[in-house]
């Protein structure tokens, strides 16, 4: 058993390019590994840029490492911080049920583990993000009031069974299921991928062209790739698009008025109260179990507060 380990751990510090070890730093030093959903996503690179900023300000050194959008992956690297004797430990979730066994193995080893963003079946020791939920129902009731409650709706899913794309996707049905006059005509996962957004989009202009009224996407990623097939269709001025997360390209196309609305998510505050969160949890001090930061609506009325 000490061998596979062993050779578990050389592979995964040759791999990660990260050739440190915890026991070769001071005693007092506070190591907290962080496991990232992925950073190709543009909202992920922003909560991991406050991260790392605010364990600068705190004087925490921070591992961290890419999942690259595989649970599998996150729990191993969940097993590496383990095997270190991290302090604690950030996880910004590929799955809602998929990466809970990370969060059981740090409990099982009594290492506090902090949810970032999203969250898992599995209870962490601490949980910040915002709720998923409302930001569904925000989007939905935007297109509602802006089709007059009546037309035929696409949805963009996330990530099939990461917690996001379940809570965004309830809350859009609830509006819908509200709104008998909105129809959803269309759903399917484009992975929170721009790319892969704009090849769904495209199939469903063939499939129904001039009869779509509005698209939600899941996160802004996704919009952004809807938006580029509407628009090459000529159809961009007929159709609604509203995404989530009010990342930079997103919100220049809202001022811009390619893209009619987005969910403000706050990726600095996430980032930063996560670090903070650990760091108190480490040193004994009290926490909030659960941090909401709430979600707003970012329209062309409002967009100027958001860009930098």
């Amino acid at each position: 058993m000490k061998v596979s380990i062993s050779k578990f751990l050389l592979q995964t510090i040759l791999l990660s390019g990260l050739f440190i070890s915890c026991n070769n730093s001071g005693e007092d030093e506070i190591v907290i590994g962080t496991s990232l959903l992925s950073m190709q996503n543009e909202f992920v690179v922003s909560v991991s840029d406050e991260m790392e900023k605010k364990a600068k300000e705190s004087g925490v050194r921070l591992i961290m490492v890419d999942a690259e959008r595989s649970a599998l992956k996150q729990v191993e690297q969940i097993e590496s911080f383990i095997a270190q004797g991290v302090d604690a430990i950030i996880l910004n979730p590929c799955e809602y049920e998929a990466s809970s066994p990370a969060v059981k193995k740090a409990l099982a080893a009594q290492i506090p583990i902090i949810n970032v963003n999203s969250e898992t079946s599995e209870k962490p020791t601490a949980f910040i993000g915002s709720d998923d939920v409302e930001s569904g129902r925000i989007a939905m009731r935007y297109i509602a009031e802006k089709t007059g409650g009546k037309g035929k709706v696409i949805m963009i899913h996330g990530y099939m069974g990461q917690a996001a794309q379940i809570q965004r996707a309830e809350g859009a049905k609830e509006i819908l299921g509200s709104t008998p006059g909105l129809e959803l005509i269309a759903e399917q996962s484009g992975q929170w991928d721009r790319a892969k957004s704009m090849s769904l989009m495209e199939n469903w202009i063939q499939s129904y062209g001039s009869q779509i009224s509005a698209v939600f996407a899941q996160n802004d990623e996704m919009a952004m790739g809807a938006m580029k097939a509407l628009t090459e269709a000529g159809l961009k001025d007929k159709v609604i698009v509203v995404g989530i997360d009010a990342i930079p390209d997103a919100l220049q196309a809202v001022k811009k008025g390619t893209l009619d609305a987005t969910v403000f998510q706050n990726a600095r505050e996430q980032g930063g109260q996560a670090v903070a969160t650990a760091l108190s949890i480490i040193q004994g001090k009290p926490y909030e179990e659960k941090v909401m930061i709430p979600f707003e609506l970012v329209t062309a009325g409002n967009v100027e507060n958001y860009l930098k």
